[in-house]
């Protein structure tokens, strides 16, 4: 009996000393810092694999081009070309000022690229200037993790090291997507972001091109009794043009005799959603940082020109790689939705302008 009652006192003061220990130290948030950082560390070793298996690829491709040392080439990009957004407190004129910004450095890019790789095709220099665009972002999300993990580390911060681990798998496969994408550019085949210039494709037929902006084509044809002003980026390079601009200079020239705008362009499904669905509504479907979007908004509306949109679904993996079944079948839905808004909304005789927005790898 009296054994029996000293492990039930043992007992019991073990009960009060692991009590104390879990509510009156932080022994135990010590503890799920060290479980949700180990979590995290392996997830860093994948995406420094990513990030290396991209280079690696980039690397092969330059060298291939003739490229004299590839990895310098390389480096040197991904050290020295970034923008500083304009000042947004004094909002006035930003959209121009951006629009600047984005100019200056896209010129910068193409003479860099083309320092190196100036007897090579011209849509082989835009493919190479996406690729290592891309290997650039990798590196970013790879820098961003590392320095956010590593702060949670510096003060013991468990909660925030909680958050980083439950975001890993997803920027992890984000990652993955763009890792995938170097493929679809060095083999030059149609992506999912493509859609928009597909569709346009449908209407050009054998009409010839006439520059209208930089790396920005306009096709004039006809579609039932309606005249078409077709806008999309030169292909088949990795290129999205200037179609806000394009719209703009269009409008002008027609003194605003337009009696539809229709962009056309990818957009992110949810998750309860299917790829290649496709959708219509109101408003200029371009996912550009503002200043091509603006334009378009600008021209519409001193003209007071209805502004279409039609997109198609897909997720941001299938918008980064070649373009799948399902989404090359929402393409095919698009055009027949463009038709019906022409048929049903633009009398015969008057202009549209159709706007392919998006990547013209491997369309021409």
């Amino acid at each position: 009996m009296d054994g029996g009652s000293d492990w039930t006192s043992t007992l019991l003061v073990l009960l009060i000393l692991t009590s104390l220990f879990l509510n009156f130290t932080d022994i135990p948030q010590k503890m799920q810092l060290w479980r949700w950082a180990s979590f995290i560390r392996k997830r860093l070793y994948q995406l420094s694999e990513l990030e290396n298996e991209g280079r690696r690829k980039a690397i092969s491709y330059l060298s291939k081009l003739g490229v004299s040392d590839p990895r310098k080439f390389m480096e040197n990009f991904l050290d020295n070309f970034f923008v500083i957004e304009p000042v947004s407190k004094e909002p006035t004129d930003i959209i121009r000022r951006l629009k600047h910004l984005l100019r200056v450095r896209n010129t910068a890019v193409k003479a860099y690229v083309n320092e190196k790789l100036s007897n090579v095709d011209a849509w082989k220099r835009n493919n190479t200037e996406v690729l290592l665009e891309i290997v650039s972002v990798i590196r970013s999300i790879n820098k961003v993790v590392r320095h956010y993990f590593q702060l949670c580390l510096k003060y013991s911060n468990w909660i925030l090291v909680m958050q980083l681990a439950l975001e890993m798998p997803q920027i992890l496969r984000l990652v993955k997507s763009y890792n995938d994408a170097i493929d679809a550019f060095l083999k030059g085949t149609p992506v999912g972001d493509g859609v928009g210039p597909l569709v346009a494709r449908h209407f050009i037929g054998v009409t010839k091109p006439a520059e209208v902006a930089e790396e920005t084509d306009l096709y004039i044809t006809e579609y039932e009794g309606r005249k078409l002003y077709i806008i999309k980026a030169r292909g088949p390079g990795a290129t999205v043009g200037w179609p806000g601009e394009a719209v703009e200079r269009i409008v002008n020239r027609l003194e605003g005799k337009v009696a539809r705008i229709i962009t056309v362009d990818a957009a992110l499904r949810l998750e309860s959603e299917e790829s290649g669905e496709v959708a219509y509504g109101v408003g200029a479907a371009i996912g550009d940082p503002g200043p091509e979007k603006i334009a378009i908004e600008r021209a519409a509306t001193r003209y007071s020109i209805p502004l279409e949109a039609v997109v198609v679904k897909m997720s941001d993996a299938e918008a980064l790689n070649t373009m799948s079944k399902k989404v090359y079948e929402g393409v095919q839905k698009a055009v027949e939705v463009v038709k019906k808004i022409i048929e049903e909304k633009v009398p015969k005789g008057e202009n549209v302008i159709l706007v392919g927005i998006g990547n013209t790898v491997g369309i021409l």
